[in-house]
């Protein structure tokens, strides 16, 4: 009786991680939906390839950072993944 138990964890355990991970990936993924959606001029951020910049335009797919010395590059907004104090 014991060793049926045993077979049911085992079998349990892996699904039970596959559903931890789904559960973390969706969170996180609402988290990033919700950074770029909430993304305002004068935003300090990090895009996903690691370029550090200030948002100095928006539109409603692209975002214009400046990189410094007045060198402006254009992105997806889903380029952008964090804040950069979140980073540092």
């Amino acid at each position: 009786m014991d060793s049926g138990f045993g077979y049911v964890v085992i079998l349990l355990l892996p699904f039970l991680l596959l559903v931890f991970m789904m559960y973390t990936q969706r969170k996180r993924a609402q988290q990033i939906q919700a950074l770029q959606a909430g993304l305002v001029i004068g935003d300090e951020v990090v895009t996903t390839s690691g370029l550090y910049g200030t948002v100095v335009a928006l539109d409603e797919r692209v975002v214009t950072l400046d990189t410094g010395n007045g060198v402006t590059v254009r992105y997806d907004r889903r380029a952008i993944g964090s804040h950069a104090s979140e980073v540092a």
